[in-house]
């Protein structure tokens, strides 16, 4: 008999089939948004609504001027997955919900390992009420992140950029 797959990495692995929609050069991210064991929202990386897509164009400005992950994102033309995927959901359904995220190196397709919310993104998952993130790292390894850890340890504060 197959052994049924943890709840944690399910929901991880929905993160991971929507992140395949993502429009980014970079790096294709998904997001789900879980509440009392019920997906509430998703969201993956992409320009805004109607706007051309960087794989549209077949261009990254971030790229073209070598800017290191987690800085200089209002050059960006997406949104990331945490914001869409807060953006689709009402914030009656995300207050003490989980966010469960998955992201991929888009040329590669390996996995992106220890990475973290950018700055603005922490911002609005502190503000709409989600506890916990779950990030993977590879398959089947994720870490935990408490958003009250966030709120904390605030590294806007000491003037940390990046994640």
């Amino acid at each position: 008999m197959k052994e049924r797959r943890d709840k944690i990495n399910y929901y991880l692995d929905l993160a991971e089939t929507v992140s395949q929609r993502g429009t980014c050069l970079r790096r294709k991210y998904g997001a789900v948004i879980v509440n009392n064991d019920e997906v509430v929202s998703t969201g993956y990386v992409g320009a805004p609504r109607g706007r051309k897509n960087c794989s549209d164009i077949g261009t990254c400005i971030r790229n073209e001027l070598n800017i290191p992950r987690g800085e200089r994102y209002e050059l960006c033309r997406s949104v990331h997955a945490e914001a869409n995927a807060i953006i689709s959901a009402a914030r009656s359904q995300m207050i003490g919900a989980d966010m469960y995220l998955a992201g991929v190196d888009a040329e590669s397709g390996d996995y992106i390992a220890n990475s973290n919310s950018c700055a603005m993104c922490k911002r609005m998952i502190i503000n709409a009420g989600i506890e916990r993130v779950f990030v993977r790292d590879t398959k089947d390894e994720y870490r935990v992140i408490e958003v009250r850890e966030w709120i904390e340890n605030d590294e806007s504060l000491n003037g940390t950029r990046g994640y």
